[in-house]
């Protein structure tokens, strides 16, 4: 398998691999009702937290599943931005997740994922880091053929629809409920490859 980056960047944002060093945080965010509505991930405490970004860890040493941590560099790094609160050399920030799953390598598809902090939404954070991991999916996995990508969300989720339709993702398709694991029916958004570019 070829070695996969590290970091990827979108403007003020950066997506690099989850590290062990997160699960405070990322327990933290998980805080947040709407979070843990839309998402599967069972983080209520450091503990989980720590067990959901080793088993990130594994997906990506196993090539079927590259979850990033989306970071947003302190308001005074950002180019032309004011400085406000944060102190000069505040580490950056985790304001959401990213995920490709690639299980069925070399079918030309996979699934993409991600979710937004509460502190982070309203500002266009997942729709530039989900551009971003498309944009590198579809490059880094062209020699497998990879060539479509699908994003999946349950139909009462609009905030998703805007993100997809932002990401360039139209909405292709409704998937019938699965109780009790997918207890409405879902949106199929998928972008193709040549949309990448």
């Amino acid at each position: 398998m070829r070695t996969t980056p590290t970091h990827l960047v979108a403007g003020t944002l950066t997506l690099r691999p989850w590290s062990p060093e997160d699960s405070a945080e990322l327990a933290g965010l998980y805080r947040d009702d709407a979070l843990r509505r839309w998402t599967s991930e069972a983080v209520h405490d450091e503990a989980s937290a720590a067990r959901w970004v080793t088993a990130q860890q594994r997906g990506r040493e196993a090539g079927d599943r590259f979850s990033f941590a989306v970071e947003e560099a302190p308001e005074e790094t950002r180019e032309g931005a004011p400085v406000r609160t944060r102190a000069p050399g505040t580490a950056a920030r985790l304001v959401g997740n990213v995920v490709l799953k690639y299980a069925a390598r070399g079918s030309g598809s996979a699934e993409v994922g991600y979710w937004t902090a509460a502190h982070a939404r309203g500002r266009g954070v997942a729709p530039r880091a989900l551009a971003a991991l498309t944009d590198w999916a579809f490059t880094a996995f062209a020699h497998e053929g990879l060539t479509r990508l699908e994003l999946l969300h349950q139909v009462d989720n609009v905030a998703s629809c805007r993100v997809a339709g932002k990401a360039g993702f139209p909405l292709t398709g409704t998937l019938p409920a699965a109780p009790p694991a997918f207890p409405l029916d879902g949106h199929v958004h998928v972008r193709q490859a040549s949309a990448a570019a």
